[in-house]
């Protein structure tokens, strides 16, 4: 069913405090940090299905800067527009602050609570409380109801993942016409995957909507150079996985060039670190890794509600917070994973079909997906653990 009155489509979102619309409706519990996991899966145990555990093994002995980004990541994913209410569980002597994640949640009018086990006086008396005050923003989150909501609310990840040689003909074109249309009704979108744009950035600097921006982007293409030529390795020229090689690419020029298309062609309005929000609407580079788990992470963090990943040998990730549409133009993998499948565009590389239909295929599965269709990998459970990406190290 797609959902369209008139000329102008629209979807069924949850509309929260601050104005932004969910496409889904969770009650999550996050560990601040990854000495708090076991005490947040006790809780989960106890409440099934009805909270969404964010699993991940940072939030300490990292360097100032990472601590920075890992509190933004840590309270942007808590203002996910998906998210209903929020039970922060803390060790209470890590390197992040949890009472500042607390109150930024909480000045942006999101429902949450906070509990520290150190406090609380270990692991099960943690667990009995976390169970009592996430039993209560269950509840709160069971009294909203979807309302009509304009493709303008929607903020859309971007990111191709165990790609070949179809991903640059069929996938990432029919998702790069999607994005136009997201954009073109007002909506948003992110992308990214630094490394993956290596070769073919001065192609994305030419869509920068001034010189700064251009700039900006252009130099965190030579910081993640820099970061690879300081453990004596050429990101030029090599880089992509055997599975890349396998499916037909052989540099990450090649790579490269086939991965942008995925972004439409619509003009970029500025380069976002890892994890930030978009500060308008359109579409935005985001300073971000390859690496799926990371980069799936950084668009939640963003506000991204859906991800569409473009796949071509097939890649069954999806993520805990946001539905991840994904879109194959492989025939073979299309029909071999076709469980991990929700948008099938080989009809473009079987010349049976035009990129812009199946463009037209992508985001009206985006639509549907917003309005409540579950995803593949809604349906299979691939939701657990997340990433988050630091750049310095561990000490």
């Amino acid at each position: 069913m797609v959902f369209i009155v008139g000329r102008e489509p629209f979807f069924l979102g949850f509309e929260r405090s601050d104005g932004s619309i969910g496409v889904r409706n969770y009650t999550v519990i996050l560990p601040t940090v990854v000495c708090a996991i076991d005490t947040v899966r006790r809780i989960a145990h106890v409440l099934g299905d009805k909270v969404k555990p964010l699993y991940h093994h940072e939030g300490c002995t990292v360097t100032p800067p990472d601590i920075e980004l890992e509190e933004r990541v840590l309270t942007n994913l808590c203002l996910n527009p998906n998210v209903a209410g929020v039970l922060l569980v803390s060790l209470g002597c890590e390197s992040v602050d949890s009472e500042k994640i607390c109150s930024r949640v909480a000045d942006a009018g999101k429902p949450v609570e906070l509990i520290s086990i150190q406090e609380l006086g270990g692991v099960k008396k943690a667990a009995e409380k976390g169970v009592e005050l996430a039993r209560k923003l269950v509840e709160l989150a069971g009294n909203v109801r979807r309302v009509k909501a304009d493709i303008e609310d929607l903020v859309v990840g971007v990111k191709c993942g165990a790609s070949d040689a179809t991903s640059g003909i069929a996938a990432n074109p029919a998702c790069g016409v999607a994005v136009d249309h997201i954009i073109d009704c007002g909506g948003t979108a992110v992308f990214g995957e630094t490394t993956e744009v290596i070769g073919a950035e001065h192609i994305l600097a030419k869509r920068c909507v001034s010189r700064d921006v251009a700039e900006k982007l252009l130099q965190k293409v030579r910081e993640m150079e820099e970061r690879a030529r300081s453990v004596g390795v050429d990101i030029r020229g090599g880089q992509p996985t055997m599975g890349n090689i396998r499916g037909g690419l052989t540099t990450i020029e090649e790579k490269s060039l086939g991965a942008i298309v995925k972004s439409g062609s619509r003009p970029i309005m500025d380069v976002l670190e890892y994890g930030e929000k978009p500060r308008g609407k359109g579409l935005y580079f985001m300073d971000s890794p390859g690496r799926e788990p990371e980069f799936l992470t950084g668009v939640a963090a963003a506000g991204a509600q859906i991800i569409l990943f473009t796949t071509g040998r097939g890649a069954p990730q999806g993520f805990p917070i946001c539905p991840v549409i994904k879109i194959c133009g492989n025939p073979e993998t299309c029909s071999r994973l076709r469980d991990h499948i929700d948008v099938d565009v080989s009809g473009v590389f079987k010349g049976e079909s035009t990129i812009e239909e199946e463009g037209e295929k992508v985001f009206n599965e985006v639509i549907e997906v917003a309005s409540g269709k579950p995803t593949r990998a809604e349906k299979l459970g691939l939701l657990d653990d997340i990433e988050i990406y630091i750049k310095g190290p561990v000490i």
